[in-house]
């Protein structure tokens, strides 16, 4: 069939150029307006309840994860001359475009009644009048008397202090983003040159940002970096400059579908997809090596440039059709998933490793009929005496000493077992940036001295039950949830992992302490609530409803509408409590929220009925509902969905690969001889994971299904090499493994080294999930090398004698 292959593809061979050229075009007019992509939500499948839960947050209480955060630490904060350039810095910040509002010490404000109208007013406790020459003690000691302002815009025990700069939701989901966060950034450095103080610069704006950023340059860097290796390597192998470039051209135009099919299916460049184009570049090199070596073997013996390349095409086509399947099927069983980002990598990734046996097909045997046939010097690779010792010492080893290797294989796994006992999944969120990185040093100064910013959002719903309870029972019981809810934000501050909440019950101690002159509210019983109504919820529940009207002026003057617009929905049937927590890990995090939930029911008795007073008795209908949402619970059941959607990939990967070739060999013993060499080395690079405390997490998850997929490319070239020469040795086993080793160890190890050093350009990337990508793979491609030129030889001799 093969042969018939190869005379067609020999003879239509400038119509396939012609189609591919045109192809290439189409494909490279949609790959030049590929874009970045800047959510950060989609490893989550939107019929998720957690998702959809998010999403119902977002819309009453807008983006949780728009806050970007500045921090400095000194005992000169209130010197005039450092107050006012902080002043200015703020006043600078609030005025670049996408900036929604700057919240720090310098624009802190302080309630206070009036005595004859009894509303309450707002004013600016450090107004502009005072800088810069006056004195800020008097302002500084009110200030400091606040404790609604105390770790959350400072910290009296560090003299840290924070500046909360919130960036506008839409831009934030674009590429405007960038100048944005640059241009803050920009005016940081300006404040932290001019007073010779630190600014330590972080929150999910500042995160995403620069990862995604850095995303884009080191996809620059990798598709480069691979590129020249592949080169170097292919010039050093082939000797010669025409077969590397006509494998660089293969490549690239592998690169150019890859980019022109994100576009055409409309999605963007993420984390993980900017890994497909140095990817093509590493597996697309095997193709051309394969083709190569056999036109190389094949013009030696007939000296005849159409038959060598006829024969090329039959001897390989099929190896090289089934090596591109089966790495293809490593890459597209991600589309499988749920999960947005893992179904965008795999269906890219598969399809275009697909279309690469294509390409190769049609461009080398065009390219290789109007290239000079090669010469003597180009073809002294195929006797490279340094690897013909090192085949022959494994040739002897498998041949001669197959027990040891069985036995030593099965050492090696035993202490792989113990490995993979010591392996956990965990993830964090800065978990990709190296620890001496100025953006995870910056977050762990804000875990020192505000707990952390990363954030948690608890909402607390209840039932409409005003026209069925009346307005006394109504209001009681809306009393004692915010009774309830001050209790537990008291215990929520008490963890070591959360910053100071806030929520409307800080607004509404903050007017008690206007119309007290209490610093604090510690019961709040129904004659204290009584005061605080009348101040803030009465009028700023109705100013809601209708902002304009005269009598809520005064309220939406002092900033209390702001509040309640953040802290309770319109419908004023849920309150929100804003956690700002650090970046534990999602394996304490996990633990964490199950601890939080415990409280809230303990605190809230949100499983039980209410009892607002002795008289008054809310039926079980009308019942607490609590759910924890925010981008941190977002990120948590992200990574959990991802990780377990990898796992179930490699199954999909290993069942879907076995009936591949099960089809190829039709033998249930040749499909046994097949997999175990490529399962093995997956064990034992599971068990050095687990030895060198690397976690699961979605980049070290990925690699299994991938190696696997790319590692069966060398048993399957060396199987079909066996079932082709096993007729010449009259059905011979062991000559026959020994022949296949011989004739096909060079191309194998060759292209091993083209993988391998493909693989090994990742160990540079900055982020550790892709640098762990790199080595992990390595590690696997490299033991897949040496089990299917040692143990694969082995297991055939093995089945031959049992039979």
């Amino acid at each position: 069939m093969w042969q018939k292959v190869g005379e067609i593809v020999y003879k239509n061979r400038i119509l396939a150029i012609i189609f591919l050229i045109l192809a290439t075009l189409f494909m490279g007019w949609y790959a030049k307006d590929v874009k970045l992509g800047y959510e950060f939500t989609r490893a989550i499948p939107t019929d998720n309840i957690k998702y959809k839960s998010y999403q119902e947050f977002r819309k009453k209480f807008g983006e949780d994860g728009n806050l970007m955060v500045a921090g400095i630490v000194t005992d000169s904060f209130f010197n005039p001359a450092i107050f006012s350039a902080y002043v200015d810095l703020q006043k600078k910040i609030k005025t670049i475009p996408g900036v929604e509002d700057v919240t720090s010490v310098t624009n802190s404000v302080n309630l206070r009644t009036d005595e004859e109208t009894g509303k309450i007013s707002a004013y600016r406790i450090f107004p502009d009048s005072l800088l810069p020459e006056k004195d800020l003690t008097e302002q500084k000691k009110l200030f400091e008397s606040l404790p609604f302002y105390k770790y959350l815009l400072y910290n009296p025990d560090s003299k840290a202090y924070l500046c909360g700069i919130k960036i506008n939701g839409d831009t934030l989901i674009t590429k405007s983003r960038e100048k944005v966060i640059e241009a803050i950034v920009m005016q940081l450095d300006s404040f932290e040159k001019k007073t010779n103080i630190t600014v330590h610069k972080s929150g999910l704006p500042l995160i995403r940002t620069a990862m995604a950023v850095r995303i884009q340059e080191e996809m620059k860097f990798f598709l480069i970096g691979s590129i020249l290796l592949a080169a170097l390597i292919l010039l050093l192998f082939f000797r010669s400059f025409s077969a590397m470039l006509l494998s660089l051209i293969v490549v690239g135009i592998g690169v150019v579908f890859s980019l022109g099919t994100l576009q055409l299916f409309g999605f963007k460049i993420s984390v993980l997809t900017a890994l497909i184009p140095p990817l093509i570049v590493v597996i697309g090199i095997p193709n051309c090596i394969y083709f190569l070596n056999k036109y190389h073997n094949a013009w030696l013996e007939k000296k005849n440039k159409k038959e060598a390349i006829i024969t090329m095409i039959s001897k390989m086509g099929v190896v090289t059709l089934f090596c591109n399947i089966t790495a293809a099927i490593g890459f597209a069983v991600f589309a499988l998933t749920k999960s947005a980002i893992l179904k965008e990598f795999g269906l890219v990734a598969g399809i275009n490793i697909f279309i690469l046996f294509f390409i190769s097909l049609f461009l080398i045997p065009f390219a290789l009929s109007i290239m000079a046939p090669p010469k003597t010097h180009q073809l002294k690779y195929l006797h490279n005496r340094y690897i013909t010792y090192l085949l022959l010492k494994m040739e002897h080893w498998a041949v001669n000493h197959p027990k040891f290797t069985v036995s030593g294989t099965f050492l090696i796994l035993v202490l792989a077992g113990f490995g993979i006992f010591k392996l956990k999944s965990e993830g964090f969120i800065v978990d990709d940036l190296p620890k001496n990185d100025k953006i995870y040093t910056d977050l762990k100064f804000f875990e020192k001295h505000f707990k952390g910013v990363m954030p948690l959002e608890i909402t607390i719903k209840v039932p409409k039950e005003k026209e069925r309870l009346g307005d006394k029972a109504w209001r009681q019981f809306v009393h004692k949830i915010l009774e309830k809810t001050a209790i537990l934000e008291d215990s929520l501050f008490a963890n070591e992992s959360f910053g100071k909440p806030t929520s409307l019950v800080d607004g509404l101690q903050f007017v008690y302490r206007a119309r007290t002159g209490n610093d604090t509210l510690t019961t709040l019983d129904t004659e204290a609530w009584g005061i605080i109504k009348s101040g803030l919820l009465q009028q700023g529940l109705e100013q809601q409803q209708d902002s304009s009207s005269p009598k809520t002026e005064t309220t939406k003057n002092s900033g209390v509408g702001k509040i309640l617009k953040s802290f309770i929905d319109s419908a004023k049937q849920e309150i929100r409590i804003s956690v700002p927590m650090a970046d534990i890990g999602t394996l304490k995090l996990n633990s964490l929220l199950k601890k939080v939930e415990s409280q809230i029911n303990t605190i809230l008795d949100s499983n039980k009925t209410v009892y607002v007073s002795n008289e008054t008795n809310i039926p079980d209908s009308t019942k607490f509902k609590v759910e924890l949402t925010g981008s941190t619970v977002t990120f948590l059941e992200g990574s959990n969905y991802i990780i377990k959607g990898l796992k179930e990939s490699i199954l999909y990967a290993f069942i879907l690969i076995a009936l591949s070739m099960m089809f190829l060999f039709r033998s249930f013993r040749i499909l046994l001889c097949s997999l175990i060499p490529n399962v093995i080395p997956l064990v034992i690079t599971a068990g050095v994971m687990g030895w060198a405390g690397v976690s699961l997490k979605p980049s070290t998850v990925l690699v299994f299904s991938m190696a696997l997929g790319i590692a069966i490319d060398i048993t399957i070239r060396f199987l079909v090499n066996y079932k082709q020469e096993l007729p010449q040795h009259q059905g011979n086993v062991k000559d026959t493994v020994v022949a296949t080793i011989r004739q096909t160890g060079l191309s194998i190890i060759y292209t091993s080294l083209v993988l391998i050093a493909g693989f090994v350009i990742f160990i540079f990337s900055g982020f550790g999930g892709t640098k762990a990508l790199g080595w992990l793979t390595t590690l696997t491609l490299f033991v897949a090398t040496i089990t299917n030129l040692l143990l694969l030889p082995v297991l055939l001799l093995i089945g031959k004698r049992k039979k």
